[in-house]
């Protein structure tokens, strides 16, 4: 997929944010040296295009009372189209699973869970990912500390 040609100013808006979507778009046609009007237009055409895809609150899981994430290394028994989407539709309705990424290589799945505590999260490790269709393996690591966790891409002015 081709990325598209943007200039100095979208990849300033961009930039800006992805540091704070709360802004207002006086305060952020300000940042990038514009007036109000040519920014939301700006803004509306990176959001019709798709680049910006959505808007949302970074929340604390533990303030939340989700103190433990864990990442599963899923295997599956068939990797046909069919059985991969089938999975994605699967653990796309469970609520503890937040990302979901298909790999490359002897793993076909890396997922990232949140559990309120290790209980919880054996639980549903049972319940739902060690006997979901077409799982033969469920791989887990617990995870300790974060010690980066940047929303986004880097954008490059």
């Amino acid at each position: 997929m081709a990325s598209q040609k943007f200039d100095q100013i979208d990849l300033q808006i961009l930039g800006e944010l992805q540091k704070n979507g709360r802004m207002t778009n006086v305060e952020l046609a300000q940042m990038v040296g514009l007036t109000a009007p040519p920014c939301l237009r700006r803004v509306r055409a990176l959001e019709e295009s798709g680049v910006i895809r959505s808007y949302h609150a970074d929340l604390d899981a533990a303030k939340l009372g989700y103190g433990i994430t864990v990442f599963a290394m899923v295997s599956l028994r068939s990797q046909a189209e069919a059985d991969l989407k089938a999975f994605e539709d699967y653990v796309g309705g469970l609520a503890e699973v937040r990302e979901c990424y298909m790999l490359n290589g002897e793993i076909d799945f890396l997922l990232k869970v949140v559990a309120r505590d290790l209980q919880s999260f054996q639980s549903f490790l049972t319940a739902h990912l060690t006997s979901a269709p077409n799982v033969t393996s469920v791989k887990t690591s617990l995870t300790i500390r974060t010690a980066k966790q940047l929303a986004g891409i880097p954008v490059e002015i």
